[in-house]
């Protein structure tokens, strides 16, 4: 209990003191839909409404507030921070706020939004290797250089007891809180709310959530040690895609943290349009984690008192939810792709488009496909996006082209 002992409940409050003029305490919204999903009462504790759209903000005022406490003077040197989104945004705005200067490195291939949003709070961004990994080890040089302050995403007793500030709101806002499910990148928020949780709600579970493409915890806490994941995948839970936990956060989830589990990409893309459609919230896929954990069986919610789950952000490029909102249109029946052929004359488009009509599916996009397949020196192919009322109605206009003597194949 070493660790626990260097983040407890009072590190904790005075974290959030330190920060409360600048940090929203965020609602806690019902979900009626999800709860009649998984037969039980969920609430969404929507950190995606923070401040820079993440609790990251929490911990990244914590630990400036720590260092000034301390006597840094950080006027010359400001503070310096990796990584590849929501923590630079994050220690970004919290140096505007305080008045001092920040520096913030990313990956080469780090979002242009992600990049611009670290500029406009005012860091100045310096685009520095491949990998996360390399643009921390670069912060941390520059650091050294400025004779400045680095902040660590996670891995800080500081930034974790800031995290530790949503474990203080869950235990006023809900009454009868039985469960809180968290996402788990380095580990460090779900160490803080469960460290508040602990002292505070002894009896509630706290149960974090990885994606399946880079879930090193389950390994690290049997090896006793962090492992990293040596080829982690693409993942949509971007966020959350840390290649091995911090060796703090790994004693502090050994101890605090009552079970962690992984979900799949494709229950993390269901659950940020659930999130999108009903109840009206833009979740980024790590934010999203605990919800697909809760719809897909990974987690079971609790039996008696309210199961809250963390939405810890919302900075999702807009090119990634039209991709999966349309991914999920078409697994709905709501959106089809249909390829057929047709006689190269005039007015065998339009036969078929009035065709379509009659069967009130709405025409979205076509395009003529003339390569890439085998067709007569006669004919021609098109490809139809159609929007439709699901998935039944997309059967029957699948059956009405098929009975007008048309070959169809369906794309999506």
């Amino acid at each position: 209990m070493a660790a626990v002992a260097q983040v407890d409940l009072e590190r904790v409050r005075r974290a959030a003191a330190s920060g409360a003029e600048v940090v929203r305490e965020t609602p806690v919204l019902s979900s009626r839909t999800l709860s009649d999903r998984v037969g039980a009462t969920i609430a969404l504790k929507a950190e995606n409404l923070q401040r820079t759209g993440s609790f990251k903000l929490r911990g990244a005022l914590a630990k400036i507030a720590a260092l000034e406490a301390g006597g840094a003077d950080l006027t010359a040197g400001g503070v310096v921070a990796g990584s590849a989104g929501n923590h630079g945004q994050a220690v970004a705005y919290a140096a505007r706020a305080r008045g001092i200067p920040c520096e913030v490195f990313m990956p080469l291939g780090a979002p242009n939004q992600k990049i611009d949003a670290c500029a406009e709070f005012g860091a100045t961004v310096r685009l520095v290797g491949a990998s996360v990994e390399e643009s921390l080890a670069a912060a941390r040089e520059r650091a050294r250089e400025l004779g400045g302050a680095f902040v660590h995403p996670f891995d800080d007793a500081d930034v974790i007891a800031g995290q530790g500030g949503i474990g203080l709101e869950l235990a006023e806002q809900v009454e009868r809180l039985s469960l809180v499910v968290v996402p788990v990148g380095g580990g460090g928020l779900v160490s803080g709310v469960a460290i508040a949780l602990k002292a505070l709600r002894p009896e509630v579970r706290v149960v974090g959530v990885q994606v399946e493409r880079c879930a090193p915890v389950a390994a690290s806490l049997a090896a006793g040690r962090p492992i990293a994941v040596e080829r982690p995948a693409p993942t949509i839970a971007d966020g959350i895609a840390v290649k091995r936990p911090g060796a703090l956060t790994l004693e502090l989830m050994r101890d605090v943290v009552d079970e962690v589990v992984a979900v799949p990409e494709d229950g993390v893309a269901e659950a940020m349009v659930l999130l999108l459609e009903r109840a009206k919230l833009v979740v980024e896929g790590a934010g999203a984690v605990g919800v697909a954990a809760l719809l897909g069986g990974a987690v079971a919610p609790a039996d008696d008192g309210t199961t809250a789950v963390i939405l810890s952000g919302g900075n999702v490029d807009a090119g990634v939810l039209a991709s999966v909102a349309r991914r999920h249109e078409s697994q709905a029946g709501r959106r089809l792709v249909v390829l057929t052929r047709l006689p190269d004359r005039p007015g065998a488009l339009a036969t078929l488009l009035a065709l379509v009509g009659q069967q009130s599916a709405n025409l979205v996009d076509i395009t003529h496909v003339r390569e890439g397949i085998d067709l007569h020196v006669r004919e021609t192919a098109v490809q139809l996006v159609l929007e439709t009322r699901g998935r039944a109605h997309a059967d029957e206009v699948l059956a009405a082209i098929a009975a007008a003597g048309y070959e169809t194949r369906t794309l999506a």
